[in-house]
């Protein structure tokens, strides 16, 4: 069996694992020079309803990169504004760990490999068209190419391209292949019906605060700083992917996390309004570079799937991570990317193909992520465990818990224990 992954975000990194666990030849086309995407500045973990869910995925059989970021963790059961027991880790050092664990695994890991096209035959994807004209075979493929670039996207729907972690100038912009594959896109929307949203959050280098300020970083993981009266923007939180953060606390301060390098909660900031705030004196953005004026705009290109991950219209290409839905975070990227993983190498076995039940979170919102399209104003909602609209849903069917006792009973009720290990 041969499974291509498309793209080696979180979502990407997590089926390659689970593909290769199950006895497949993986390789993973990423056409950068770096695994994890723009999760490369994230670093929030377990907040809120994600530690639910990453119980339940540990106990399904699929803790490989939970255990690895709970393992960097800086700051653990950290609170800060409409959030509990986070856990916040040092980002920069989860790319290496995690292409040293995956290279261990034997998956074979091609950077600069940017796929722009697909080969098809009926509604078979035979083969993928890379950049330099070569082409690579497979039984099943799965696609996490995510939702942000190309440039003219950010250009369109953004402030300009803010040079992100992404760096389309450097490598190419990203190409929708189940789009070049005939099957159209999904677009989503804010809630003025602007088509998609801006990345949520910015990273400020510790040597450029203060030194007061780093002490309260390093002591408790957060620090809360008033924004002036007339610098408070309310109107820009409604432009944020992470609705989650879209809490009047975000706008009337300035919140800052210890993820390694400083993480800005908020999609940019004019760099002389954010130097007016003591001890931000001295600041200077290092993701993205103009994060004075804009940030990278997500959510432009998911795929229709149902709830096994297969993109409808399409026999063998599967997808996960925000190619799959507007999804937010790591946990989900793994979550998605861990059942695309699984079913793709089903398919190859001709095997019955795994639905997650939603008496589990994880199956939930998956199946949620789906049914909310066809609401008013669906294309509008950001799915995630941490907050928003479906953290309330958890609370509301008694899915929220963090009592791992009771998430390992539930996952052993359902016959699921380690059903990703088998």
């Amino acid at each position: 069996m041969k499974i291509i992954i498309i793209g080696g975000g979180f979502a990407g990194c997590q089926a390659a694992i689970q593909a290769r666990k199950m006895g497949a030849e993986v390789d993973i086309l990423e056409r950068t020079d770096m695994l994890l995407g723009v999760g490369n500045v994230g670093g929030i973990m377990r907040n809120n309803g994600r530690f639910t869910a990453a119980e339940e995925l540990s106990f399904l059989g699929a803790g490989e990169l939970i255990d690895i970021m709970d393992s960097l963790a800086l700051h653990t059961n950290i609170d800060f504004s409409g959030h509990k027991h986070a856990n916040l880790t040092d980002i920069g050092k989860a790319e290496p760990e995690i292409r040293r664990y995956i290279l261990s695994l034997g998956i074979n890991i091609h950077f600069k490999s940017r796929a722009i096209n697909v080969t098809l035959d009926n509604k078979y994807v035979k083969k993928i068209k890379l950049a330099d004209n070569s082409f690579i075979e497979a039984d099943a493929f799965i696609e996490t190419t995510g939702s942000t670039g190309p440039m003219l996207n950010c250009n369109r729907y953004g402030n300009g391209c803010s040079m992100c972690v992404l760096r389309c100038p450097t490598f190419g912009g990203r190409e929708s292949l189940s789009a070049k594959a005939g099957v159209e896109d999904i677009i989503g929307e804010r809630s003025n019906g602007t088509p998609g949203a801006m990345s949520g959050s910015c990273e400020l280098p510790r040597e450029s605060l203060s030194e007061d300020i780093l002490n309260l970083l390093d002591k408790y993981g957060v620090a809360i700083l008033p924004v002036p009266k007339e610098d408070i923007n309310l109107d820009k939180l409604s432009q944020k992917v992470c609705q989650q953060y879209a809490l009047k606390d975000f706008a009337e301060n300035v919140i800052l996390l210890d993820t390694g390098h400083i993480k800005l909660m908020t999609s940019y900031y004019p760099l002389d309004k954010l130097r007016k705030i003591p001890g931000l004196e001295n600041a200077r953005y290092i993701d993205p570079l103009s994060g004075g004026i804009s940030n990278s705009i997500r959510y432009l290109s998911s795929s229709p799937r149902d709830n096994t991950m297969r993109i409808l219209g399409l026999n063998n290409m599967f997808c996960a991570g925000e190619k799959s839905g507007f999804f937010v975070g790591h946990t989900e990227a793994m979550v998605t990317g861990a059942l695309a993983g699984y079913n793709a190498v089903k398919y190859t076995l001709n095997e019955p193909l795994l639905i997650l039940p939603r008496e589990l979170s994880i199956g939930d919102i998956i199946a949620f992520a789906n049914e909310t399209l066809n609401m008013e104003n669906g294309k509008s909602l950001r799915h995630t465990f941490s907050g928003g609209e479906y953290f309330e849903r958890m609370k509301k069917l008694n899915l929220y818990t963090t009592d791992k006792k009771l998430i390992l009973k539930r996952v052993n009720s359902l016959s699921l224990l380690n059903i990703f290990n088998k």
